[in-house]
Protein backbone atom coordinates (compact mmCIF):
# COMPACT_ATOMS: atom_id res chain seq x y z
CA UNK A 1 0.00 0.00 0.00
CA UNK A 2 2.25 2.86 -1.26
CA UNK A 3 2.09 6.12 0.68
CA UNK A 4 1.33 8.31 -2.33
CA UNK A 5 -1.13 11.18 -1.95
CA UNK A 6 -3.64 11.33 -4.82
CA UNK A 7 -6.11 13.95 -5.92
CA UNK A 8 -9.71 13.10 -6.70
CA UNK A 9 -13.28 14.20 -6.32
CA UNK A 10 -15.00 14.27 -2.90
CA UNK A 11 -16.69 11.13 -1.58
CA UNK A 12 -20.17 11.36 0.00
CA UNK A 13 -19.96 11.17 3.80
CA UNK A 14 -21.96 7.95 3.58
CA UNK A 15 -19.50 6.43 1.11
CA UNK A 16 -22.28 5.65 -1.35
CA UNK A 17 -21.24 4.61 -4.85
CA UNK A 18 -22.73 5.63 -8.23
CA UNK A 19 -25.61 3.42 -9.34
CA UNK A 20 -23.77 2.39 -12.53
CA UNK A 21 -20.89 0.99 -10.46
CA UNK A 22 -23.20 -0.98 -8.17
CA UNK A 23 -24.97 -2.37 -11.24
CA UNK A 24 -21.75 -4.17 -12.22
CA UNK A 25 -21.31 -5.92 -8.86
CA UNK A 26 -22.80 -9.22 -9.94
CA UNK A 27 -20.68 -9.48 -13.08
CA UNK A 28 -17.25 -10.30 -11.62
CA UNK A 29 -15.65 -11.71 -8.44
CA UNK A 30 -15.48 -9.63 -5.27
CA UNK A 31 -12.47 -9.53 -2.96
CA UNK A 32 -11.31 -7.67 0.13
CA UNK A 33 -7.90 -6.18 0.80
CA UNK A 34 -7.21 -5.40 4.48
CA UNK A 35 -4.32 -3.06 5.20
CA UNK A 36 -2.62 -3.38 8.59
CA UNK A 37 -0.48 -0.21 8.90
CA UNK A 38 1.82 -1.23 11.76
CA UNK A 39 5.52 -2.15 11.69
CA UNK A 40 8.15 -2.61 14.39
CA UNK A 41 10.64 -0.65 12.28
CA UNK A 42 10.51 0.89 8.82
CA UNK A 43 12.72 -0.86 6.24
CA UNK A 44 15.00 1.49 4.34
CA UNK A 45 13.45 0.76 0.93
CA UNK A 46 9.81 0.88 2.04
CA UNK A 47 7.43 3.54 0.72
CA UNK A 48 4.27 1.90 2.03
CA UNK A 49 1.72 3.53 4.31
CA UNK A 50 3.08 2.08 7.55
CA UNK A 51 3.80 3.40 11.03
CA UNK A 52 5.99 2.38 13.95
CA UNK A 53 4.80 2.76 17.54
CA UNK A 54 6.82 5.97 17.97
CA UNK A 55 5.08 7.51 14.97
CA UNK A 56 1.66 6.93 16.53
CA UNK A 57 2.23 8.96 19.72
CA UNK A 58 1.02 12.55 20.12
CA UNK A 59 3.08 15.33 21.67
CA UNK A 60 1.57 14.67 25.09
CA UNK A 61 2.67 11.04 24.90
CA UNK A 62 -0.73 9.44 24.25
CA UNK A 63 -1.26 6.95 21.46
CA UNK A 64 -3.18 8.28 18.45
CA UNK A 65 -3.83 4.75 17.16
CA UNK A 66 -3.00 1.28 18.37
CA UNK A 67 -2.85 -2.34 17.30
CA UNK A 68 -5.22 -3.27 20.13
CA UNK A 69 -8.13 -1.24 18.72
CA UNK A 70 -7.46 -1.79 15.04
CA UNK A 71 -9.51 -4.95 14.49
CA UNK A 72 -12.63 -3.17 15.75
CA UNK A 73 -12.03 -0.30 13.34
CA UNK A 74 -11.56 -2.67 10.42
CA UNK A 75 -14.80 -4.43 11.33
CA UNK A 76 -16.56 -1.05 11.38
CA UNK A 77 -15.42 -0.38 7.81
CA UNK A 78 -16.57 -3.86 6.76
CA UNK A 79 -20.00 -2.94 8.11
CA UNK A 80 -19.87 0.19 5.95
CA UNK A 81 -18.99 -1.96 2.94
CA UNK A 82 -21.97 -4.19 3.67
CA UNK A 83 -24.29 -1.18 3.60
CA UNK A 84 -22.75 0.46 0.52
CA UNK A 85 -22.65 -2.76 -1.51
CA UNK A 86 -26.18 -3.82 -0.63
CA UNK A 87 -28.11 -5.64 -3.33
CA UNK A 88 -27.08 -8.16 -5.95
CA UNK A 89 -23.49 -9.04 -5.14
CA UNK A 90 -21.38 -12.19 -5.26
CA UNK A 91 -19.97 -13.93 -2.23
CA UNK A 92 -16.41 -12.94 -1.41
CA UNK A 93 -13.88 -15.08 -3.27
CA UNK A 94 -10.63 -13.67 -1.87
CA UNK A 95 -9.31 -11.82 1.16
CA UNK A 96 -5.74 -10.54 1.34
CA UNK A 97 -4.34 -9.03 4.55
CA UNK A 98 -1.25 -6.96 3.84
CA UNK A 99 0.78 -4.19 5.39
CA UNK A 100 2.78 -3.16 7.14
CA UNK A 101 3.15 -6.28 9.24
CA UNK A 102 -0.24 -7.95 9.67
CA UNK A 103 1.21 -10.55 12.02
CA UNK A 104 1.86 -7.86 14.64
CA UNK A 105 -1.85 -8.32 15.35
CA UNK A 106 -2.92 -11.44 17.18
CA UNK A 107 -4.12 -14.35 15.07
CA UNK A 108 -7.47 -13.93 16.80
CA UNK A 109 -7.77 -10.26 15.77
CA UNK A 110 -6.95 -11.16 12.17
CA UNK A 111 -9.52 -13.93 12.40
CA UNK A 112 -12.08 -11.47 13.78
CA UNK A 113 -11.65 -9.31 10.68
CA UNK A 114 -11.99 -12.29 8.34
CA UNK A 115 -15.05 -13.53 10.23
CA UNK A 116 -16.70 -10.12 9.88
CA UNK A 117 -16.29 -10.32 6.10
CA UNK A 118 -17.71 -13.83 6.03
CA UNK A 119 -20.62 -12.97 8.31
CA UNK A 120 -21.63 -9.94 6.24
CA UNK A 121 -20.92 -11.14 2.71
CA UNK A 122 -20.49 -14.89 2.82
CA UNK A 123 -17.54 -16.71 1.32
CA UNK A 124 -17.44 -18.56 -1.98
CA UNK A 125 -16.89 -22.32 -1.43
CA UNK A 126 -13.25 -22.14 -2.55
CA UNK A 127 -12.44 -18.73 -1.06
CA UNK A 128 -8.75 -17.91 -0.71
CA UNK A 129 -7.81 -16.07 2.50
CA UNK A 130 -4.21 -14.86 2.65
CA UNK A 131 -2.07 -12.92 5.07
CA UNK A 132 1.40 -11.54 4.64
CA UNK A 133 3.78 -12.37 7.47
CA UNK A 134 7.15 -11.14 8.66
CA UNK A 135 9.13 -14.32 9.45
CA UNK A 136 10.32 -12.92 12.78
CA UNK A 137 6.76 -12.31 14.03
CA UNK A 138 5.37 -15.85 13.73
CA UNK A 139 5.82 -19.09 15.64
CA UNK A 140 4.43 -22.59 15.01
CA UNK A 141 1.63 -21.88 17.49
CA UNK A 142 0.77 -18.54 15.84
CA UNK A 143 0.53 -20.22 12.44
CA UNK A 144 -1.74 -22.95 13.83
CA UNK A 145 -4.01 -20.26 15.25
CA UNK A 146 -4.05 -18.44 11.90
CA UNK A 147 -5.11 -21.64 10.19
CA UNK A 148 -7.89 -22.18 12.74
CA UNK A 149 -8.99 -18.57 12.16
CA UNK A 150 -9.75 -19.42 8.53
CA UNK A 151 -6.63 -18.42 6.64
CA UNK A 152 -5.81 -20.72 3.72
CA UNK A 153 -2.62 -19.10 2.42
CA UNK A 154 0.37 -17.31 3.95
CA UNK A 155 3.01 -15.16 2.26
CA UNK A 156 6.39 -14.68 3.96
CA UNK A 157 8.69 -11.77 3.16
CA UNK A 158 12.05 -13.42 2.53
CA UNK A 159 13.68 -10.83 0.23
CA UNK A 160 17.15 -12.45 0.29
CA UNK A 161 19.15 -15.28 1.81
CA UNK A 162 22.28 -13.15 2.12
CA UNK A 163 22.88 -11.20 5.36
CA UNK A 164 24.64 -8.27 3.70
CA UNK A 165 21.75 -7.82 1.26
CA UNK A 166 19.23 -7.89 4.11
CA UNK A 167 21.29 -5.25 5.93
CA UNK A 168 21.09 -2.90 2.94
CA UNK A 169 17.33 -3.43 2.80
CA UNK A 170 17.18 -3.00 6.59
CA UNK A 171 15.16 -6.17 6.87
CA UNK A 172 14.74 -7.41 10.43
CA UNK A 173 14.92 -11.16 9.98
CA UNK A 174 17.79 -13.62 10.01
CA UNK A 175 18.71 -15.79 7.03
CA UNK A 176 17.10 -19.20 7.25
CA UNK A 177 14.08 -18.01 9.20
CA UNK A 178 11.73 -17.73 6.17
CA UNK A 179 12.59 -21.27 5.10
CA UNK A 180 11.83 -22.49 8.63
CA UNK A 181 8.52 -20.65 8.48
CA UNK A 182 7.52 -22.56 5.34
CA UNK A 183 7.98 -25.81 7.26
CA UNK A 184 5.98 -24.49 10.21
CA UNK A 185 3.20 -23.33 7.88
CA UNK A 186 2.98 -26.76 6.25
CA UNK A 187 2.83 -28.39 9.69
CA UNK A 188 0.06 -25.94 10.67
CA UNK A 189 -2.05 -27.13 7.72
CA UNK A 190 -1.38 -24.48 5.07
CA UNK A 191 -1.42 -26.02 1.60
CA UNK A 192 -0.45 -22.74 -0.06
CA UNK A 193 2.67 -20.83 0.98
CA UNK A 194 4.46 -18.00 -0.83
CA UNK A 195 7.95 -16.54 -0.44
CA UNK A 196 8.58 -12.96 -1.59
CA UNK A 197 12.03 -12.16 -3.03
CA UNK A 198 13.62 -8.87 -4.12
CA UNK A 199 16.44 -8.65 -6.65
CA UNK A 200 18.72 -5.78 -7.61
CA UNK A 201 19.68 -4.55 -4.14
CA UNK A 202 22.89 -2.47 -4.22
CA UNK A 203 25.79 -4.80 -3.44
CA UNK A 204 23.94 -7.94 -4.48
CA UNK A 205 25.92 -10.15 -6.87
CA UNK A 206 24.70 -12.80 -9.29
CA UNK A 207 25.98 -15.37 -6.80
CA UNK A 208 23.96 -13.77 -4.00
CA UNK A 209 20.81 -13.86 -6.09
CA UNK A 210 21.42 -17.46 -7.13
CA UNK A 211 21.82 -18.41 -3.46
CA UNK A 212 18.54 -16.69 -2.58
CA UNK A 213 16.72 -18.53 -5.36
CA UNK A 214 18.23 -21.84 -4.28
CA UNK A 215 17.19 -21.25 -0.66
CA UNK A 216 13.66 -20.21 -1.60
CA UNK A 217 13.11 -23.16 -3.93
CA UNK A 218 14.66 -25.54 -1.42
CA UNK A 219 12.18 -24.44 1.25
CA UNK A 220 9.38 -25.96 -0.83
CA UNK A 221 6.74 -23.22 -1.15
CA UNK A 222 4.19 -23.72 -3.90
CA UNK A 223 4.47 -20.04 -4.92
CA UNK A 224 7.36 -17.59 -5.32
CA UNK A 225 7.16 -13.86 -6.09
CA UNK A 226 10.27 -12.04 -7.30
CA UNK A 227 10.26 -8.26 -7.63
CA UNK A 228 12.93 -5.87 -8.84
CA UNK A 229 13.99 -3.31 -6.25
CA UNK A 230 12.57 0.16 -6.90
CA UNK A 231 14.34 3.05 -5.20
CA UNK A 232 11.39 5.15 -4.06
CA UNK A 233 11.83 8.87 -3.41
CA UNK A 234 11.58 9.79 0.25
CA UNK A 235 12.99 6.51 1.55
CA UNK A 236 16.26 6.08 3.44
CA UNK A 237 17.51 3.89 0.60
CA UNK A 238 16.95 6.72 -1.90
CA UNK A 239 18.84 9.11 0.36
CA UNK A 240 21.80 6.72 0.57
CA UNK A 241 21.85 6.35 -3.23
CA UNK A 242 21.68 10.13 -3.64
CA UNK A 243 24.63 10.59 -1.25
CA UNK A 244 26.66 8.05 -3.21
CA UNK A 245 26.80 5.52 -0.37
CA UNK A 246 25.02 2.95 -2.55
CA UNK A 247 24.83 2.50 -6.30
CA UNK A 248 21.59 2.79 -8.27
CA UNK A 249 20.30 -0.63 -9.44
CA UNK A 250 21.50 -1.36 -12.98
CA UNK A 251 18.84 -2.12 -15.61
CA UNK A 252 20.96 -4.74 -17.38
CA UNK A 253 21.73 -6.48 -14.10
CA UNK A 254 18.03 -6.41 -13.24
CA UNK A 255 17.19 -8.12 -16.54
CA UNK A 256 19.84 -10.76 -15.93
CA UNK A 257 18.50 -11.44 -12.43
CA UNK A 258 14.98 -11.81 -13.78
CA UNK A 259 16.14 -14.38 -16.34
CA UNK A 260 18.06 -16.22 -13.61
CA UNK A 261 14.87 -16.39 -11.56
CA UNK A 262 12.73 -17.55 -14.46
CA UNK A 263 15.18 -20.27 -15.44
CA UNK A 264 15.76 -21.54 -11.89
CA UNK A 265 12.07 -21.55 -11.04
CA UNK A 266 11.07 -23.20 -14.33
CA UNK A 267 13.67 -25.92 -13.75
CA UNK A 268 12.15 -26.51 -10.31
CA UNK A 269 8.64 -26.89 -11.77
CA UNK A 270 7.21 -23.40 -11.28
CA UNK A 271 5.17 -21.70 -14.03
CA UNK A 272 5.32 -17.91 -14.55
CA UNK A 273 1.59 -17.19 -14.57
CA UNK A 274 2.25 -13.44 -14.15
CA UNK A 275 5.30 -11.30 -14.84
CA UNK A 276 6.61 -11.45 -11.25
CA UNK A 277 4.88 -14.57 -9.91
CA UNK A 278 5.50 -18.28 -10.27
CA UNK A 279 3.43 -21.21 -8.98
CA UNK A 280 3.88 -24.99 -9.00
CA UNK A 281 0.19 -25.67 -9.65
CA UNK A 282 -2.86 -23.78 -10.83
CA UNK A 283 -4.32 -24.10 -7.31
CA UNK A 284 -1.20 -22.46 -5.91
CA UNK A 285 -1.65 -19.25 -7.89
CA UNK A 286 -2.68 -16.15 -5.97
CA UNK A 287 -6.41 -15.87 -6.63
CA UNK A 288 -6.47 -12.45 -5.00
CA UNK A 289 -3.83 -10.97 -7.28
CA UNK A 290 -5.51 -12.59 -10.27
CA UNK A 291 -8.70 -10.80 -9.21
CA UNK A 292 -6.82 -7.49 -9.52
CA UNK A 293 -5.24 -8.36 -12.84
CA UNK A 294 -8.44 -9.63 -14.45
CA UNK A 295 -10.82 -6.82 -13.54
CA UNK A 296 -12.54 -8.04 -10.37
CA UNK A 297 -14.08 -5.79 -7.74
CA UNK A 298 -12.36 -5.22 -4.41
CA UNK A 299 -12.93 -3.23 -1.25
CA UNK A 300 -9.82 -1.99 0.53
CA UNK A 301 -10.12 -1.81 4.32
CA UNK A 302 -7.76 0.32 6.41
CA UNK A 303 -5.76 3.56 6.36
CA UNK A 304 -4.69 4.47 2.82
CA UNK A 305 -6.34 1.38 1.33
CA UNK A 306 -7.59 1.61 -2.26
CA UNK A 307 -10.82 0.09 -3.58
CA UNK A 308 -12.36 -0.45 -7.00
CA UNK A 309 -15.94 -1.36 -7.82
CA UNK A 310 -17.49 -1.05 -11.27
CA UNK A 311 -15.20 1.68 -12.59
CA UNK A 312 -15.17 3.77 -9.40
CA UNK A 313 -11.86 3.86 -7.53
CA UNK A 314 -11.48 5.42 -4.09
CA UNK A 315 -8.86 5.59 -1.36
CA UNK A 316 -9.01 6.04 2.39
CA UNK A 317 -7.40 8.71 4.56
CA UNK A 318 -3.81 7.68 5.22
CA UNK A 319 -3.17 8.20 8.93
CA UNK A 320 -4.51 5.57 11.34
CA UNK A 321 -5.74 8.27 13.76
CA UNK A 322 -7.71 10.05 11.00
CA UNK A 323 -9.06 6.69 9.85
CA UNK A 324 -10.25 5.83 13.37
CA UNK A 325 -11.82 9.28 13.84
CA UNK A 326 -13.84 9.02 10.63
CA UNK A 327 -15.24 5.63 11.62
CA UNK A 328 -15.99 6.76 15.17
CA UNK A 329 -18.01 9.64 13.72
CA UNK A 330 -20.03 7.24 11.58
CA UNK A 331 -18.49 8.56 8.35
CA UNK A 332 -16.77 6.83 5.48
CA UNK A 333 -12.98 6.75 5.85
CA UNK A 334 -12.68 7.43 2.09
CA UNK A 335 -10.68 10.56 1.29
CA UNK A 336 -11.36 10.91 -2.44
CA UNK A 337 -12.36 8.97 -5.54
CA UNK A 338 -12.25 8.92 -9.31
CA UNK A 339 -14.77 7.56 -11.79
CA UNK A 340 -12.91 6.01 -14.70
CA UNK A 341 -13.88 6.73 -18.28
CA UNK A 342 -14.38 3.90 -20.76
CA UNK A 343 -11.00 4.76 -22.32
CA UNK A 344 -9.27 4.61 -18.93
CA UNK A 345 -10.86 1.28 -18.13
CA UNK A 346 -9.80 -0.14 -21.49
CA UNK A 347 -6.23 1.04 -20.88
CA UNK A 348 -6.18 -0.56 -17.44
CA UNK A 349 -7.50 -3.85 -18.82
CA UNK A 350 -4.66 -3.96 -21.34
CA UNK A 351 -2.09 -2.93 -18.72
CA UNK A 352 -3.16 -5.57 -16.20
CA UNK A 353 -4.30 -8.48 -18.35
CA UNK A 354 -1.15 -8.36 -20.44
CA UNK A 355 0.81 -9.24 -17.27
CA UNK A 356 -0.85 -12.63 -16.86
CA UNK A 357 -0.10 -15.85 -18.69
CA UNK A 358 -3.26 -15.74 -20.82
CA UNK A 359 -2.65 -12.12 -21.93
CA UNK A 360 -5.35 -9.78 -23.20
CA UNK A 361 -7.78 -10.06 -26.14
CA UNK A 362 -6.68 -8.27 -29.30
CA UNK A 363 -10.22 -6.90 -29.56
CA UNK A 364 -9.30 -4.45 -26.77
CA UNK A 365 -6.78 -2.75 -29.08
CA UNK A 366 -7.51 0.08 -31.48
CA UNK A 367 -6.04 0.23 -35.01
CA UNK A 368 -2.76 1.66 -33.70
CA UNK A 369 -2.53 -1.08 -31.08
CA UNK A 370 -3.28 -3.85 -33.57
CA UNK A 371 -0.51 -2.64 -35.88
CA UNK A 372 1.85 -2.40 -32.91
CA UNK A 373 0.95 -5.96 -31.87
CA UNK A 374 2.03 -7.27 -35.27
CA UNK A 375 5.36 -5.49 -34.94
CA UNK A 376 5.82 -6.81 -31.41
CA UNK A 377 5.26 -10.35 -32.67
CA UNK A 378 7.98 -9.80 -35.27
CA UNK A 379 10.25 -8.38 -32.56
CA UNK A 380 9.79 -11.47 -30.40
CA UNK A 381 7.95 -9.68 -27.59
CA UNK A 382 4.50 -11.18 -28.21
CA UNK A 383 3.78 -14.85 -28.78
CA UNK A 384 2.90 -15.54 -32.47
CA UNK A 385 0.60 -18.50 -31.77
CA UNK A 386 -1.41 -16.58 -29.19
CA UNK A 387 -1.58 -13.65 -31.62
CA UNK A 388 -3.03 -15.92 -34.28
CA UNK A 389 -5.66 -17.00 -31.74
CA UNK A 390 -6.64 -13.39 -31.03
CA UNK A 391 -4.65 -12.66 -27.86
CA UNK A 392 -1.61 -10.58 -26.96
CA UNK A 393 0.62 -12.75 -24.78
CA UNK A 394 4.10 -11.76 -23.63
CA UNK A 395 7.07 -13.95 -24.46
CA UNK A 396 9.87 -14.31 -21.87
CA UNK A 397 11.69 -11.38 -23.54
CA UNK A 398 8.39 -9.51 -23.61
CA UNK A 399 8.06 -9.94 -19.85
CA UNK A 400 11.36 -8.12 -19.44
CA UNK A 401 9.95 -5.18 -21.42
CA UNK A 402 6.31 -5.37 -20.32
CA UNK A 403 5.95 -1.65 -19.64
CA UNK A 404 7.29 -0.75 -23.08
CA UNK A 405 4.96 -3.29 -24.72
CA UNK A 406 1.96 -1.70 -22.97
CA UNK A 407 3.02 1.73 -24.20
CA UNK A 408 3.19 0.44 -27.75
CA UNK A 409 -0.19 -1.27 -27.58
CA UNK A 410 -2.01 1.72 -26.09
Amino acid sequence: MPSVALDGEPVPRTGDLPAHSLAELGDRPLGFYVHVPFCVTRCGYCDFNTYTADELVSRDGTATASRETYAGQAVAEIETADRVLAGDRPRVSTVFVGGGTPTLLSAEDLGRIVSAIGDRFGFAPDAEITTEANPETVTPDYLRRLRRAGFTRVSFGMQSARPHVLRVLERGHTPGRPEQCVTWAREAGFDHVNLDLIYGTPGESDEDWAASLEAAIGAGPDHVSAYSLIVEEGTRLAARVRRGELTEPDDDAMADRYLMADEALAFAGYTPYEVSNWARTEEGRSAHNLLYWTGGHWWGVGPGAHSHVGGTRWWNVKHPAAYAARLAAGETPAQAREILTDAERRFERILLELRVESGCPLELLDAHGLAAAERLVSDGLLDPRAHADGRAVLTRRGRLLADAVVRDLT
